[in-house]
């Protein structure tokens, strides 16, 4: 496993935020579900995808859609938006970056849970604990200097501030947190949530980062992780897989990991073929892994 030093600052950063060692989190709950979804007039799947926080690939697949571009109004979609719930070191807002998902908890429980546009592989939003340090409605953009030398770098017209509106890519709410730049806030471009598209800040859709904006308040602690592996036992016994790409730093095999964690959990019984296939797919949704119970042999001797 690759590890790298935490990254601070509000400059394009140079690699990937570290990672935490251990491989695994023991999730506690599941969040979202399985739900029959119809379209609507206006709808793209790319806007369907973002809304309920699940991979493209899999809402095509499951739904055997030949061509992603046409899809109609009345149209029945299946449509998993089903996460495992991370584990919180107290109430706040605990950010996974593999999982592209937020919660926020308040009284010791989930009270909300929203997918997320996060940092691009070439600028990673960074692991840390961090505070929220400012609160706005409506804000300017004060266009940090690193992405006005993107600008130029890209030929674009070099914008230094841009006032609230329609054009402004922080939507109508920011969340400042105590890393300098760096916010949790809405968007201008919904179809982008549920990607690794920013600048490193974190991106709502607008109804998620208003119900967010409501519930905290300034020195509300912020959590951003980096854990692609999830576990978690159900209330009923069952045992579920999530497992996400590692889009910072890139490693194809998370098995390894996982296997040699699980070996200091004898605990936890899985169906080991099973899991290997979900960390190999890294589809992004929980997958039951439960150990197959087989039968026990007989004690009663069969009559003669």
């Amino acid at each position: 496993m690759v590890l790298l030093s935490l990254i601070m600052g509000g400059v394009l950063l140079a690699g990937p935020p570290a990672r935490s060692a251990e491989p695994v989190f023991l999730s506690r709950e599941m969040t979202g579900g399985i739900k029959s979804y119809r379209v609507r007039p206006g709808d793209i799947l790319l806007g369907i995808r973002s809304r309920f926080g699940l991979s493209l690939s899999t809402l095509v697949r499951e739904n055997v859609i030949r061509n992603p571009d046409l899809i109609h109004p009345g149209q029945i979609l299946r449509v998993d938006s089903r996460h495992l719930v991370p584990p919180s070191p107290g109430d706040g807002i605990l950010i996974n970056l593999p999982e592209k998902m937020l919660f926020y908890f308040s009284a010791g429980r989930l009270v909300l849970s929203a997918p997320v546009a996060l940092g691009k592989p070439s600028w990673p939003t960074p692991e840390g604990r961090y505070r929220v340090v400012a609160k706005r409605i409506d804000p300017d953009w004060v266009v940090p200097p690193s992405i006005q030398r993107e600008m130029r770098r890209q030929g674009q017209r070099i914008l230094t501030r841009v006032p609230p509106g329609p054009d402004n890519p922080l939507g109508h709410y920011w969340l400042g947190l105590s890393l300098p730049n760096y916010g949790i806030h809405g968007t201008n471009a919904p179809s982008s949530i549920y990607t690794m598209t920013t600048h490193g800040c974190i991106r709502l859709n607008p109804g998620d980062i208003e119900a967010l904006f409501r519930k905290v308040s300034l020195g509300t602690p912020v959590w951003i992780v980096d854990r692609p592996v999830l576990l978690e036992r159900s209330p009923k016994g069952r045992l579920y897989l999530e497992v996400h790409p590692d889009v910072y730093h890139g490693e194809d095999d998370l098995s390894g990991d996982f296997f040699r964690w699980l070996s200091r959990h004898r605990e936890i019984r899985i169906d080991a073929e099973k899991a290997r296939q979900v960390l190999r797919n890294r589809e992004g949704r929980p997958v039951d892994v439960s150990p197959t119970r087989s039968l026990a042999p007989s004690s009663k001797r069969s009559p003669p």
